[in-house]
């Protein structure tokens, strides 16, 4: 190092910090029209520094031949090294020092050439950059430059989808890193250790945190690979990590955290995993309350840079709130999953059976995988696990711990409706009611009086149908489609729930029967209205439904037949009206199966029942023809 304490070595390293400083800080304010214009200057710097360096080699090296006659035998008496890979390897010596600095310049060209989209010249400087050095051993000096150097080409290959080869580059940084920290654990030189001068070098905590920070990307891009290899287990192991060594080391931006640990929560919300994905959403809710306070309108009416915080906020807060909604949803149907019986009603012997002992189980499995999955320091642990303790994380079992579960949703529903209103959101807004629906849906399986369970349906026809009104079935068919649908099914099954009260009393009144009708005529006529959608601009029904459609359609069918059947009038003609128009439905799905034989394994149930119907409903009606003749 003596040799390089030089004004001239001064020089260089002011260079260097130049050119960084020029490629971090200045390149950020660029001119649209000449966005590398920063970036290219400290290209040209990076290259003075490479040219100096390879002149001051020449002329040591040429000094040497000069004084050593018998070069050729001193280096093999001496060992010294042959080539610049092997000069890389050789510690603190000047031509070892000065190879490795080579390889530094050679990585800061190849990430330069990178960034201003020069691929090919990237990928040669960062080759040259590992052919340097790739003959050494793993130590302080060099074991950061082989990670990065790694993570940089990794990125490189996954850029142009070479998902393998990039998988390779990362995997052997992790290796490298496991293997250091194993083998020494000592904090290593940076890559800018190689240019300052005595007195200037960073402290041992600030190397610490750059290692650590290269190796966190390491893991954060490995976390991209393996989820384009599908290998989706591997994917969250290592994106989970990711996050905790973020947190750990302060290298984070509060609103990307949370969103990334709460899109992590999606993924264990598939794999059933409820704990881990309570723990991110707790998580990421407290973490983005870290990127500031919402400004007040006014504020940003007044200023640019206020509008855009306010927006980027309520945004970020507000796809945190619908990842809550989708674990709350989530959480229910999985619980309806395991206690409904064959007919989809609660089970209410299974339900005792798992209140006795799948609570107990569920919290031992829990206990042994937390400490695995903690985020947080001590200033946010705290918070974090207050907002979990708001919520469980094991499947519900009655109603009062579902409801409980459905008014955490409710209250993510309202928050997440704020940012994503109708007015600018029409998609995001209507899948946030579809899911508040939803909600109301799966709490009902949990309550066994008919009559609120009715409400609760009725709640969601309140959420759905004035949406479906106002919606413009041109530029939303897809949206129109499935509001129809479930409007349809919504009011269906409150029929069914009022045919089962009526079926208990001996007599129904005017109003029963009234109300009754209009949930019958209420769900065929939105099933009408999907089945109408399909229709081509002409009104043709298609000769063969789309694959998508076939199902939907056919059940559309089946109920509208059953619905027809079902309507009470005291009139004969009515009655005859009625079954006729029901059993041509009922025949619509038995014709259509006879015509399409792929069909009938998708709607196996309701042709049985169908093909029942077809044979009994005629004569049904030939006897209230009976009775009408008769009466006349």
């Amino acid at each position: 190092m003596a040799a390089y304490q030089t004004d001239e070595w001064r020089a260089l390293c002011e260079k260097f910090r130049h050119a960084e400083d020029l490629s971090e800080v200045v390149s950020r304010k660029d001119p649209e029209n000449n966005p590398f214009r920063s970036k290219y200057k400290a290209r040209d710097l990076l290259n003075e520094i490479h040219c100096s360096l390879k002149k001051t080699e020449t002329e040591e090296e040429g000094g040497e031949a000069d004084n050593e006659a018998d070069s050729e035998s001193a280096l093999t008496v001496d060992g010294e090294p042959e080539n610049d890979a092997e000069k890389a390897c050789a510690g603190d010596s000047p031509t070892g020092l000065r190879a490795a600095r080579l390889a530094v310049l050679q990585y800061y060209l190849g990430v330069n050439h990178i960034e201003t989209e020069e691929l090919s010249a990237g990928e040669q400087h960062l080759m040259s950059c590992m052919k340097l050095i790739d003959k050494c051993t793993i130590t302080r000096e060099n074991v950061s430059l082989f990670i990065q150097a790694r993570n940089q080409l990794g990125i490189l290959w996954a850029g142009r989808d070479e998902i393998e080869k990039a998988q390779g580059f990362l995997e052997k940084a992790e290796s490298m890193y496991l293997r250091y920290m194993k083998e020494d654990g000592q904090p290593p030189m940076d890559l800018q250790d190689f240019f300052v001068v005595e007195g200037d070098e960073l402290s041992q905590q600030e190397k610490i945190r750059r290692f650590e920070m290269a190796y966190t990307h390491t893991l954060y891009y490995l976390a991209q690979v393996y989820k384009n290899l599908e290998q989706f287990e591997r994917a969250g192991q290592y994106c989970h990590s990711t996050l905790q060594r973020q947190l750990e080391y302060k290298q984070f931006v509060p609103l990307e955290w949370a969103i990334n640990a709460a899109t992590l929560s999606q993924y264990y919300i598939t794999k059933t995993r409820y704990m881990e994905a309570r723990h991110c959403l707790a998580a990421a809710s407290v973490i983005a309350t870290f990127a500031g306070e919402i400004p007040s309108e006014a504020a940003a009416n007044e200023s640019e840079a206020e509008c855009e915080k306010r927006e980027e906020l309520l945004q970020k807060r507000a796809e945190i709130a619908r990842c809550w909604i989708k674990y709350c949803l989530n959480l229910l149907q999985d619980a309806k999953k395991l206690l409904e019986d064959n007919i989809g009603e609660l089970d209410l012997d299974r339900q005792e059976e798992l209140k006795r002992a799948h609570r107990n189980e569920e919290e031992e499995k829990e206990k042994g995988r937390k400490s695995a999955i903690l985020f947080g320091s001590s200033e946010t642990f705290d918070s974090i696990c207050s907002l979990e303790e708001k919520v469980i994380s094991v499947l519900p079992l009655d109603f009062e711990e579902a409801r409980a579960i459905f008014l955490v949703g409710q209250g993510y529903v309202a928050q997440a409706k704020e940012y994503f209103a109708m007015d600018g959101h029409v998609t995001d807004h209507i899948e946030i009611l579809q899911d508040h629906s939803a909600l109301f849906k799966v709490l009902a399986f949990f309550e066994q009086d008919q009559e609120r369970r009715c409400k609760m349906h009725k709640r969601r026809v309140d959420i759905l149908e004035p949406i479906c009104k106002d919606l413009n079935a041109q530029y939303y068919l897809l949206i129109c489609r499935q509001l129809q649908f479930e409007l349809a099914e919504t009011y269906y099954e409150m029929m069914d729930l009022k045919l089962s009260v009526a079926d208990k009393q001996d007599q129904q009144d005017v109003h029963t029967i009234k109300m009754f009708n209009h949930l019958c005529s209420s769900s065929m006529k939105f099933y009408q209205m999907f089945l109408d959608s399909i229709r081509s601009p002409e009104g043709r029904f298609p000769e063969k439904l789309e694959d998508d459609l076939l199902r939907p359609a056919l059940v559309a069918k089946f109920h509208i037949a059953r619905l027809q059947s079902k309507l009470i009038s005291s009139n004969l003609a009515a009655q005859l009206e009625n079954l006729t128009l029901s059993l041509e439905s009922y025949n619509f799905v038995v014709q259509y199966c006879e015509e399409h034989p792929e069909a009938k394994k998708a709607v196996e149930t309701e042709l049985e029942l169908s093909e029942e119907m077809v044979s009994l409903l005629p004569l049904k009606i030939n006897r209230i023809r009976s009775r009408m003749a008769s009466t006349n």
